[in-house]
């Protein structure tokens, strides 16, 4: 089978392999800058985007990560991580939830994407598919650690420092400045990344979608 570029300029022209080079070379610098996850390839977000692919959004430890085989789909693998609820900002409040992730990378597989025992993560989850396979919404953007600041506040962090978190979000944010800590005022005025307070984080994903999530 032929790849899908050549087969669609074939139909079209009879390229030559230098020709199809180039035309290859030219659409791919049309793309939009993206970032690589993981296995997989996903435009930045900022967090109200993430926000409204979310189908549920929690934060507790994982208390299971386990490598399986898809019970449906042959030769896939799929990363099963269970975590022990402590706040559920969207979806049902539990106690446990736990998800599949599809794995396709032979480095992802052995280093079960990341996820271990005792991680305390707060979760942008998106809806499972029809085989139960899900993500955090743009794959490590929506996926934060939660580790103790200096200040000896919990901070959140993503898979990206938190870079471009609040890319765009200026008229969402003004309306918070009064509700967070200075330190998160001046990430939002300078967008800058690193770790955030865990606290202003669930303030702003709490009015990132104000109808969609429990106040």
């Amino acid at each position: 089978m032929r790849p899908f570029f050549e087969s669609v300029f074939c139909r079209c022209l009879p390229f030559s392999g230098f020709a199809l080079a180039v035309a290859i070379l030219f659409l791919a610098s049309a793309v939009p800058p993206v970032f690589p996850q993981n296995n997989a390839v996903t435009l930045p977000r900022n967090l109200s985007q993430l926000v409204s692919e979310a189908d549920s959004i929690v934060q507790g430890r994982v208390t299971s990560v386990s490598l399986e085989p898809h019970p449906q789909l042959r030769n896939l693998l799929m990363v099963v991580v269970t975590v022990q609820l402590e706040d559920t900002l969207l979806g049902q409040s539990t106690g446990i939830y736990t998800f599949s992730q599809a794995v396709i990378d032979k480095r992802d597989q052995q280093q079960k994407m990341g996820y271990r025992v005792g991680q305390h993560l707060l979760l942008v989850m998106m809806r499972p598919s029809v085989y139960g396979l899900t993500s955090p919404a743009g794959m490590q953007q929506g996926r934060f650690e939660i580790v103790p600041g200096a200040d000896g506040k919990l901070h959140a962090v993503n898979g990206f420092g938190n870079l471009g978190l609040f890319r765009g979000m200026d008229s969402q944010l003004k309306s918070l400045r009064a509700q967070v800590s200075q330190k998160t005022v001046e990430q939002f005025d300078g967008q800058k990344s690193g770790p955030l307070r865990l606290e202003d984080l669930k303030t702003v994903i709490r009015s990132a979608a104000p109808r969609k999530l429990p106040q």
